[in-house]
């Protein structure tokens, strides 16, 4: 997920600040209490703020990976710790987080934060300390490429990119769905649902469609009928939403509202139990959007996830938790066969990658340290999650 790109600019400096304080910590085998015993491993995540759900859901899934891990009798003879900081859903705080858990835990990697805005912040603090980051969820490309267009060492992500699930939802949409005419909604104030409201007209358009209006709005906003109400006027075959979860609901149970009853389309941002308790179970009929993981899918792996999930905290697993997991995984492999806490050599070993088993299937590297894996189509069916499309 990527998120509150434009805030950046105000923190920017201040990472960079902070970023040479960390990295006096750099380098070499990190230490700290208990070292020899054990792995310390800092999770910074949304804990509360706007998307506390992805954060809560993202920590959770990585925790079962400890958990599991701890119970097999850890990694080379040592057990793993969390340390977690709470970066309050804001870019801002994501940084100070970084600077705590690097400084103060003296953590050797770090799972997270969950939105792309919030990553950015941290990395230069942690790419200053060589302390190996993986974002579970986090979708901007710019995450793990710098601008020189160098894939930066010490990031990775364990989610797919932006422009490949806007790709796969065009697709979806001129292909398996036929549609012609799409009307776009898309949020200004998010790179995130900008990037992926690009990609999706470049593809639409190209595969023959047309895009019968493209309107915005802003983060937290409540009242939306008239876009929504322009949009209709447009006749479209469908509507494009990439977005999160707490202002779409109110978009779908809106438009339905005001009879606009076209299939809706999104991204993963969609995904939270929250979307169908405040937009209402019927509002969601006809509703599909991109993920990686749906607790619908019959993979035995992801059921095998999806009951561990359950039986350690009661409840079915998102996308979240699974992305959440499945950082542990990789980084668990990689402390493994690195057996060692030097940032460098570490990073290597997890960009190194290949093929590794998962939740949702097998998991490699590419050279952008985005991840090969599994993308679904999902749809919503009385505010159920159903399984319409499985790719790779």
């Amino acid at each position: 997920m990527t998120s509150y790109w434009k805030k950046l600019s105000g923190v920017t400096m201040a990472a960079l600040l902070m970023a040479g304080l960390a990295a006096g910590c750099g380098g070499g085998e990190k230490k700290s209490a208990g070292s020899d015993k054990e792995y310390v491993v800092g999770v910074n995540a949304e804990l509360t703020g706007n998307v506390a759900n992805y954060g809560k859901s993202m920590k959770s899934g990585f925790e079962l990976a400890v958990d599991e891990v701890n119970k097999a009798g850890g990694i080379n003879g040592k057990k793993v710790r969390i340390v977690e900081a709470d970066n309050k859903s804001e870019p801002s705080e994501s940084g100070n987080a970084a600077t705590k858990l690097v400084t103060q835990d003296k953590v050797i990697a770090v799972v997270g934060p969950a939105t792309s805005g919030a990553v950015a912040a941290s990395e230069p603090i942690l790419t200053g300390a060589k302390v190996p980051l993986i974002a579970p969820c986090a979708t901007a490309p710019e995450i793990t490429v710098g601008k020189d267009g160098k894939t930066k060492q010490f990031v990775f992500r364990a989610a797919f990119i932006d422009p490949y699930q806007g790709e796969i939802m065009a697709k979806f949409a001129s292909e398996d769905k036929k549609f012609k005419k799409v009307a776009i909604l898309h949020d200004s104030s998010s790179d995130y649902s900008k990037g992926l409201s690009k990609v999706f007209t470049e593809k639409f358009t190209a595969a023959g469609g047309t895009i019968t209006a493209d309107e915005a709005f802003l983060a937290k906003d409540i009242d939306f009928k008239a876009a929504l109400t322009k949009i209709k006027a447009t006749n479209p075959d469908a509507v494009y939403i990439p977005g999160y979860y707490e202002e779409v609901a109110k978009i779908i149970k809106q438009a339905r509202e005001i009879g606009l009853n076209v299939p809706l389309l999104g991204s993963d941002g969609w995904d939270s139990p929250k979307l169908t308790e405040i937009a209402g179970k019927a509002a969601t009929n006809n509703c599909f959007f991109t993920n990686a993981y749906t607790a619908e899918d019959k993979d035995p792996g992801v059921q095998k996830f999806i009951q561990a999930y359950k039986a350690k905290f009661n409840k079915v697993p998102d996308v979240f938790a699974m992305e959440g997991y499945n950082a542990g995984l990789v980084l668990f492999n990689a402390l493994k066969t690195a057996n060692t806490t030097d940032g460098t050599k570490l990073a290597e070993a997890i960009a190194k990658t290949k093929d590794l088993q998962v939740a949702n299937g097998k998991f490699s590297y590419n050279e952008k340290h985005d991840p090969v894996t599994t993308a679904l189509v999902i749809e919503y069916k009385e505010g159920v999650q159903t399984l319409a499309k499985k790719i790779g």
